[in-house]
């Protein structure tokens, strides 16, 4: 008898203890600690009715349903797709693009999967972009169509609450062809700048060289011509010293100094002797002074 009760007793404890996780289960299903980078989108009875969170969330068992929301920036690896340009060049790209969900009601009520939804349409939106232009302008212009591609989702994606913060291409291959050309115009155009380098460089040299002769020659000449002012100065001042000397002396200095000159070129061996007009304007005063002391000396007589 006391074995059946001790049974009984047990088969109870267990089916409390059964019941206790059960219902611990429903509490911890509808309770929910959300943290600030999350909202939690409420659903009461298929009706959508508030965004709650962050914090502690309580919802009604069997009654509400609760839809995580990540407000965190996130990226979508869009894989490498190949691309017809406008002068029907294929090129392929992979891209990531990074957004912000801004409204989560939105972001689970208007669309069903954001991220098919986002590759869908910037595959077609980038196809439609690189159409438009050429392969250089695709391989120059990646910033444009960058921004091209992130203002395109970002219209489509206002309306579903998500903003597209960024779209940056990782990777363009163009065909293996045109990269082989690319190659051989590359090492075309550094052989040209180093062509032109040394061009440059020669030339620098020889305008440098001709500056230091151009200098050279304009320093010789004001050193010439320095020189030239300072021998007419030379000069000038000599010829007035001796102006100066000559208003001192009178005519019969002067006539000392004739003879004195006479007398110099009386001995020089040449038969022929040249005499300024000046000398016969001197002997004039010397011709009456010795007239005068002959005349007085036969008075005298």
């Amino acid at each position: 008898m006391f074995q059946e009760i001790f049974f009984e007793l047990g088969y109870q404890l267990i089916v409390l203890i059964i019941l206790l996780i059960f219902i611990l289960a429903i509490i911890a299903a509808y309770i929910k600690i959300v943290p600030e980078y999350q909202r939690l989108v409420v659903f009461r009875l298929g009706r959508a009715i508030a965004v709650r969170g962050p914090g502690l969330v309580i919802l009604t068992p069997f009654i509400d349903k609760g839809v995580v929301v990540d407000l965190r920036e996130q990226y979508i690896e869009i894989t490498r797709q190949t691309c017809i340009t406008k002068d029907n060049a294929p090129v392929d790209i992979d891209f990531l693009i990074y957004f912000k969900i801004l409204d989560p009601m939105k972001s689970v009520l208007e669309v069903s999967d954001f991220k098919g939804a986002a590759v869908g349409i910037a595959t077609t939106t980038l196809r439609a972009v690189v159409g438009d232009i050429d392969l250089d302008q695709v391989l120059a212009r990646r910033e444009y169509i960058n921004e091209v591609l992130r203002s395109k989702l970002d219209e489509v994606t206002a309306r579903w609450g998500v903003k597209v913060t960024a779209v940056e291409i990782r990777e363009i291959l163009p065909p293996r062809d045109v990269q082989e050309a690319m190659i051989k115009q590359m090492a075309a155009e550094r052989n040209r700048r180093a062509m032109v380098t040394e061009a440059e460089g020669k030339k620098e040299s020889a305008i440098r060289v001709a500056e230091g002769e151009k200098q050279s020659l304009i320093l010789k000449a004001e050193g010439e011509k320095q020189a030239t002012i300072l021998r007419a100065e030379g000069i000038t001042q000599a010829l007035s010293m001796i102006n100066k000397v000559a208003r001192e002396l009178d005519s019969r200095a002067m006539l000392l100094q004739y003879f004195e000159a006479l007398k110099s070129i009386a001995s020089s061996p040449s038969t022929k002797i040249v005499l300024p007009m000046e000398v016969f304007k001197l002997l004039g005063p010397l011709e009456k002074f010795s007239r005068a002391i002959i005349g007085g000396g036969e008075k005298e007589s």
